[in-house]
């Protein structure tokens, strides 16, 4: 069910489409080097314009100039960190929004006190994970498989609600079904396919898709719902453009389409969302 608050709210996402193509926001990545060119083309396909400018000695000032910056940690190294606190601080004073992509948080003692630290020293806007990255993140107790999820002790639902909390920002959690909590309300998006899982970057091109809609909005809220449900809702309409033979290689492509051709009229007519009780 969705109440008036919600029903508003998506009227003003499916606003949002439009806004992107014609304001055409630059994306700031320091983002992974095995999705970089994915994230770049995910970034396009919607309608904004992609920069990915990782040295530490030209982060800051990249920054200061885009509409919004990503952090996703998923190839972490010393001089990726140390471009990803600079770019977030000069973030913070341009107040830009800032996107987390925890890659990984959990798996191992670098990457997830690399994570903390950056959210002890930047602030950040939306965090977007998996259900152990974000259960991590959360204080929980789980184990995250190298980039992947893995079993945790809380519903999606209670670990949206804490990072929202704990952070101060939206919180998306994504998988089967996807959860979505600015700490208070609670939206889950039951659009997808499998296939999203098993092709690698659709996390990294969910977060780019978010951090295109904050590039052009002040309610975060609104841009993670458009980014998440815009993946999942291209991710079934990639399945059902090949049938019963799906090739992994081809529905990276047909994904990528679907989100190039998406629009309000489009989206409003596909997007499956469900608002639950408040926290």
């Amino acid at each position: 069910m969705m109440g008036t608050d919600g029903q508003m709210m998506l009227t003003k996402v499916g606003q949002l489409f439009e806004q992107v193509r014609h304001k055409q926001p630059l994306i700031h990545h320091l983002t992974n080097q095995v999705t970089i060119n994915d994230c770049a083309n995910v970034t396009l396909a919607i309608g904004a314009a992609p920069v990915m400018a990782s040295s530490p000695l030209e982060a800051a000032d990249m920054a200061k100039m885009a509409n919004t910056l990503i952090i996703n940690i998923g190839t972490l190294n010393s001089d990726a960190f140390k471009a990803m606190k600079l770019a977030g601080k000069a973030a913070n004073e341009t107040g830009i929004p800032v996107i987390l992509d925890p890659v990984g948080v959990g798996s191992t003692d670098f990457r997830t006190q690399s994570a903390f630290e950056i959210l002890e020293q930047v602030k950040v806007s939306v965090i977007r994970g998996n259900v152990s990255e974000m259960n991590c993140l959360a204080g929980g107790i789980g184990a995250t498989k190298g980039v992947d999820a893995g079993k945790v002790d809380q519903t999606p639902e209670k670990i949206a609600v804490k990072v929202a909390r704990q952070y101060r920002c939206i919180a998306a959690v994504t998988g089967k079904e996807d959860v979505i909590s600015d700490g208070k309300s609670v939206f889950m998006i039951q659009n997808g396919h499998m296939c999203l899982s098993r092709v690698s970057g659709t996390g990294c091109m969910t977060t780019s898709l978010i951090g295109c809609f904050a590039g052009i909005t002040n309610h975060m809220l609104h841009a993670a719902v458009a980014g998440v449900s815009v993946m999942g809702l291209a991710g079934e309409e990639a399945a059902s453009l090949l049938g019963e033979r799906i090739g992994l290689g081809t529905y990276k492509i047909k994904l990528i389409d679907s989100i190039s051709f998406m629009n309000s009229n489009h989206w409003q007519k596909g997007v499956k969302v469900i608002e639950k009780e408040s926290y």
